[in-house]
């Protein structure tokens, strides 16, 4: 089995490799690349993001082909992929960091900037924090609910079908922290920075 890690230029991914790689050891191929190709024969996909929603989206952009090569990956060929931070809020159909910005539109919705109830709450949202698991995710297989998890953000992902969201967390209001629609997968938190219970999501995706 071949699980690829996207590679566009995002921002510093190397903890994502890392804790991949110590989640497969010998029984998955782990592959970091943008070649179109390569994508399209993985079994898995994790799209990671960091920076924020117009740099990720401009960066996918640059790779000619990327685009419609995830969209062929995820729509018509149902194959599971793992968006991580800014890599799930892409999935949106527009995003309102620095300008509007048109997303990957596989989940109908927004991202918008957090409300930060007039300086009450500190933007970014970064630390740990708990999650409240809200339906029955593949990935969240032999986690406990509240079990923390560790975030930065300051912007989030709005759904328009609540149906999508298997978990989330209270700071200034109740934040999407993960979703799943079929073979869709996302977190908000980083998992590969959130200790054992980040590793099980990791394995638990990995296992799908």
């Amino acid at each position: 089995m071949k699980v690829t890690i996207v590679d566009y230029n995002s921002g510093n991914i190397s903890s994502v490799i890392n804790s991949f790689e110590e989640v497969a050891k010998d029984r998955v191929n782990i592959e970091v690349t943008s070649d179109l190709i390569k994508i399209k024969s993985s079994d898995k996909v994790v799209l990671p993001g960091q920076g924020s929603f117009k740099s990720c989206i401009d960066a996918l952009n640059k790779i000619e082909g990327l685009t419609d090569t995830l969209n062929e990956f995820v729509i018509s060929n149902k194959k599971p992929l793992l968006g991580i931070c800014v890599g799930l809020q892409m999935f949106a159909e527009v995003g309102y960091e620095e300008t509007e910005t048109k997303g990957l539109g596989w989940i109908p919705g927004k991202v918008s900037k957090i409300d930060n109830q007039k300086g009450k709450y500190k933007l970014p949202h970064i630390g740990w924090n708990q999650i409240n698991i809200v339906k029955d995710s593949k990935i969240f297989q032999n986690i406990e609910n509240n079990s923390h998890m560790y975030f930065v953000h300051s912007y989030e992902f709005i759904p328009k079908d609540k149906t999508v969201i298997s978990s989330l967390t209270d700071y200034s209001s109740k934040i999407v922290c993960s979703v799943e629609k079929e073979n869709i997968f996302g977190t908000q938190f980083h998992p590969e920075k959130s200790d054992k219970m980040g590793l099980k999501i990791i394995n638990n995706f990995i296992n799908l």
